[in-house]
């Protein structure tokens, strides 16, 4: 299935239109807004994980999350009765979702489908490519946010395929199991590569950390898909479903692996990171544009970036002394 593409230049001049009104938009709406701690992507026994849907939130819940997407392959999780149970109003909110879990020959893709009206079922297709969009159509279609999941696990989906799907805007920049490639090899890119390849070839995506954890009862093992490992801080006026949601579409999050920041701010002339700091860690942050080129680095715990021209875009990366990380989203430079 061949999908109609704009020119790069002509892409990344609609983003920065675009790009312009979001960062305008996400200035009014930080105004009141709070962050709010979650997972988009989590197992249970209804799938392949160790655990019952009520361990798992109470896990996540003890944990200080804030919200918490169950996504088990090929099924959705009724989440009534566990935000009966466990669900407060600004404090905690389980969404539904579901791993949509398809093949292409030897290759494994998996899509979630956050906040879907009913289950999505594998849609097959012709190529990787017709696979990954038709399953994205359908978790449109059932009013559900798509997010494409570790495009390294067995080198399943090409940065070229990735760059193609259209109507998504999220994947996984980090998935905390341990057999997703993150790093890349062989010849293989890895993910933070294959993020600015594709932020520069004029199609703008949005970068997630999630656990994609299966095991509860094994707490501890490197070995296993354990908790806590990737999330997201989402900046949103209140905690419901379509608000989060709708926060990771415009970009308004960023992704951690447990570096906390005090707040970012996308501007249409900057970008700013401040760091909540830690008694033993020291920080570093690298503002990085197009072709993945490092703009500047700064060794402290809060810096700005100024545009000065020919960017095409801007991200942050946070490096904790202690091998923790944090990525902002790209923003468009004017």
């Amino acid at each position: 299935m061949r999908h109609p593409r704009f020119t790069p230049a002509a892409t990344l001049a609609v983003i920065g239109i675009l790009g312009l009104a979001l960062v305008l938009g996400t200035e009014a709406q930080t105004q009141g807004a709070r962050w709010y701690k979650g997972n988009t992507h989590t197992h249970t026994l209804n799938s392949d994980g160790d655990s019952t849907p009520d361990e798992v939130v109470k896990w996540y819940r003890s944990h200080g999350y804030q919200f918490l997407v169950l996504t088990d392959h090929n099924f959705l999780t009724t989440v009534d009765g566990l935000n009966a149970l466990h669900g407060a109003s600004e404090k905690f909110l389980v969404v539904k979702g579901e791993e949509v879990t398809d093949t292409f020959g030897a290759m494994s893709l998996h899509i979630n489908g956050l906040d879907v009206d009913r289950q999505v079922e594998p849609q097959g297709g012709k190529s990787v490519l017709d696979v990954l969009q038709r399953n994205v159509n359908a978790i449109r279609e059932a009013r559900g946010i798509p997010h494409i999941n570790h495009p390294n696990y067995r080198w399943s989906i090409t940065k070229d395929e990735l760059r193609q799907i259209q109507n998504n805007k999220l994947f996984e920049i980090y998935n905390g199991h341990p057999q997703v490639n993150l790093q890349g090899g062989g010849g293989v890119p890895g993910l933070e590569e294959v993020w600015d390849s594709i932020l520069s070839s004029g199609t703008l995506l949005y970068g997630l950390a999630v656990d994609d954890a299966h095991t509860f009862k094994d707490p501890g093992n490197p070995a296993v898909a354990g908790p806590g490992r990737g999330w997201v801080m989402v900046r949103a006026p209140r905690l419901d479903a379509r608000e989060l949601l709708a926060a990771l579409e415009r970009g308004d999050f960023y992704a951690s692996t447990g570096v906390v920041l005090k707040d970012v701010q996308s501007l249409p002339t900057s970008v700013s990171v401040t760091v909540q700091p830690t008694t033993f860690s020291k920080y570093r942050i690298q503002f990085i544009g197009k072709g993945g080129k490092l703009l500047r680095e700064v060794a402290d715990s809060s810096a700005t970036y100024r545009f000065g021209g020919g960017e095409g875009y801007v991200r942050a990366k946070i490096i904790e002394s202690n091998g923790q990380f944090a990525w902002t989203q790209p923003v468009i430079a004017k």
